[in-house]
């Protein structure tokens, strides 16, 4: 391939959060070897956002290398059980995976930094903490003790806070509640009586359906609808406080990630990151309208309240104390991503959160008032 041919394909991403993977030219030649490796998901099929997302990373370094580097996706559970891939790829059983690493926190509890951790930050500062605050090489230190190296590759966006069976109205109504929820967000609300459930995607439904769970936190509208789930939860819930934001990455095995030569190298880091921009664009486009179709067939959407918040807040911040005092990889990286997250806060509180704030309550006042002039009599 002519090296202008390769930086017409991956330019794009050089001007947005992939830049550092293009910094020097990466040609593929005749020279450069044809792989053929396999990739396991997390996520079944059915979820074309969150499984499609790793089928487009494996696109676009196919065409980035003319095809010489072929990455064929299997859906959780065709290789390995949606929630191992983190050990298939540190075992070599497959090269590479895409998963959300805060599944993995049994293992280590610092794996849910590289997802989020509940009342963390937005997406655009967790991004800005991985890409330019220290943040991807604290976690690329931590997977390489596993035999991995991570790559940024998709994001949610802020989820929501799930579906329940009853209403819940204050800290005591969670009590006794089984609730499916991922990583460090279910030793959370254990704290206030929850029991939490880590259960695959593609069994959410099941679960929800038999009672063997009460409520279960998901993703966004556009997934959530596609599970299925208002048909057997009628209340939603708002804002998934403990994820602000929900990083998924490609897991790499880290003998195969060093056989690579230097052009693939560069190559998987520009497909990740191109991965990352375009899942969250495709879901923040897809969501409003998800929304708008469960809330019109039915769905109770309710915002959480603020006293369940506020518990929930101060049962977080003692599970970091003590996950801190045990552990010297959550010590070290929680001290440096709360400093990196406080920072960012006082930013967007001047400057995003003022101008959200301001457009928000505006859109509100203009669907609440009639259009000038109508119904006006002549």
């Amino acid at each position: 391939m002519e090296r202008r041919e390769f930086l017409k394909q991956g330019g794009a991403v050089a001007t947005g959060v992939g830049a550092t993977a293009l910094a020097a030219p990466a040609v593929v030649t005749a020279q450069s070897p044809t792989l053929q490796w396999r990739l396991a998901s997390s996520f079944p099929k059915s979820l074309d956002i969150l499984y499609g997302t790793a089928e487009f990373f494996a696109k676009r370094v196919s065409e980035m290398t003319g095809g010489r580097f072929q990455i064929r996706v299997h859906a959780g559970g065709e290789i390995v059980p949606p929630l191992q891939v983190l050990d298939a790829v540190q075992n070599g059983t497959i090269e590479c995976g895409h998963t959300a690493s805060y599944y993995y926190f049994g293992k280590n509890p610092a794996f849910a930094f590289d997802t989020t951790i509940p009342f963390g930050m937005n997406t655009r500062q967790h991004n800005a903490w991985m890409y330019a605050g220290g943040g991807l090489e604290l976690m690329r230190e931590l997977f390489k003790e596993y035999g991995c190296v991570n790559f940024p590759a998709g994001n949610t966006g802020a989820q929501m806070g799930g579906w329940f069976r009853k209403e819940i109205k204050s800290p005591a109504d969670l009590k006794g509640l089984k609730m499916r929820i991922a990583g460090l967000a279910g030793q959370m609300l254990a704290k206030l009586g929850t029991v939490p459930q880590q259960i695959a995607g593609g069994e959410i439904y099941q679960a929800l359906e038999r009672g063997s769970i009460d409520a279960v936190e998901w993703t966004v509208p556009y997934d959530d609808e596609k599970l299925g789930l208002s048909k057997v939860a009628k209340y939603y819930y708002y804002p998934g406080f403990w994820e602000g934001t929900a990083q998924l990455s490609v897991l790499i095995n880290l003998k195969k990630w060093e056989e690579l030569p230097a052009e693939y190298k560069a190559i998987i880091e520009a497909a990740a990151a191109e991965s990352g921009v375009t899942m969250t664009a495709r879901y923040d486009a897809k969501n409003p309208e998800a929304l708008r179709r469960l809330v019109a067939a039915g769905t109770q959407l309710r915002a959480f309240p603020r006293p369940v918040m506020e518990a929930a807040r101060k049962s977080a911040l003692e599970l970091y104390e003590e996950l801190s005092a045990k552990s010297p990889h959550f010590k070290k990286i929680y001290e440096a991503w709360n400093k990196f997250r406080a920072e960012e806060t006082l930013w967007f509180r001047v400057a995003e959160h003022s101008f959200d704030s301001f457009m928000n309550s505006v859109d509100a006042q203009t669907r609440a008032t009639p259009a000038a002039g109508k119904g006006d009599k002549k």
